[in-house]
């Protein structure tokens, strides 16, 4: 298939990556420069339009709504550049309200749309593990779906345009919750004098196991917080959910919370760190680390 990617970051570039692999055709475009392994297997475009043009399918994998908005209809955009049959991919994680508004806009095009945001991190990303979680016409899904096969494992299409979103907030509602309470954990058995690393591996054994306790349980232990997935990015989801919340007239209080610990590490410099840096909050809360930074 001729493909076009737009967005190359940390998530980005390994998805691309695993295309080219799978002998698909690539016309790129991003911000930055484009990584070396990609820009010497793909075609670099000057702007998203031409990228349209030369595409069947275009992916947008950008970090927030805004982003998307100005990529699809901004100046030398994705909508300038399409024609009738072709699909456009957001894999972004955006507000599902906007999202509908977007494809609307594609669809008036005479092409289809389809929200596919992902979840997995950049461990997911680069072994090709994500949950794709995806939202639009079957058909369109079904056209797409052997690229989504070299991306991730879990692939599901969930309902019509904008419940891929939708499911991409719940996912991030409970990540953050799990966060938060392997955090609380973690510094409650260290605060009363137990080893955190053997707290973690007995509790792996039991119903309080967890993908959260296992990885960022190991990370707030060993301290690694360099970025898979930022509190950036997952504060941006968080305010997704929260102002889908008001729109809906539903109680968030837990997501709240999470979104507040968040505010408080971002505040004290660490909105690039990794979200497992979250533990952070409750760190300086109880005026001691899990574990004392290396």
């Amino acid at each position: 298939m001729k493909v076009g990617f737009i967005g190359l970051g940390i998530m980005g570039a390994p998805m691309c990556g695993h295309l080219i692999a799978a002998g698909h055709e690539l016309f790129v475009h991003t911000r930055s420069k484009a990584p070396a392994e990609i820009a010497e297997k793909a075609i670099s475009c000057p702007d998203a339009a031409t990228v349209a043009q030369s595409a069947e399918v275009v992916i947008l994998m950008l970090p927030d709504t805004p982003d998307v908005e100005k990529v699809l209809f901004g100046e030398k955009g994705v909508a300038a550049g399409l024609s009738k049959g072709k699909v456009v991919v957001d894999m972004s994680s955006i507000s599902p309200m906007e999202t509908k508004a977007f494809a609307k806009k594609i669809e008036a095009l005479g092409c289809d749309y389809v929200d596919a945001p992902v979840s997995g991190g950049e461990v997911g990303a680069k072994a090709a593990s994500l949950t794709i979680m995806c939202g639009g016409k079957e058909s369109a899904f079904e056209r797409v779906k052997p690229l989504f096969e070299k991306m991730g494992k879990n692939i599901t299409l969930v309902g019509g345009v904008g419940d891929g979103q939708t499911t991409k907030v719940a996912n991030q509602i409970i990540v953050a919750l799990n966060i938060a309470a392997v955090s609380e954990a973690l510094v409650f058995a260290s605060k009363a004098g137990a080893d955190p690393a053997k707290v973690r591996q007995a509790l792996m054994g039991g119903f309080a196991a967890s993908r959260i306790l296992e990885v960022h349980g190991e990370r707030m232990i060993k301290r690694t917080f360099n970025p898979g997935f930022r509190i950036g990015l997952h504060q941006k989801d968080l305010n997704l959910a929260l102002q889908g919340a008001r729109t809906l007239g539903v109680a968030l209080p837990q997501t709240a919370g999470a979104a507040q610990l968040m505010q408080a590490v971002a505040a004290h410099g660490g909105g690039e760190l990794d979200h497992s840096a979250l533990v952070k909050a409750l760190e300086l809360m109880a005026d001691h680390p899990v574990m004392p930074d290396a």
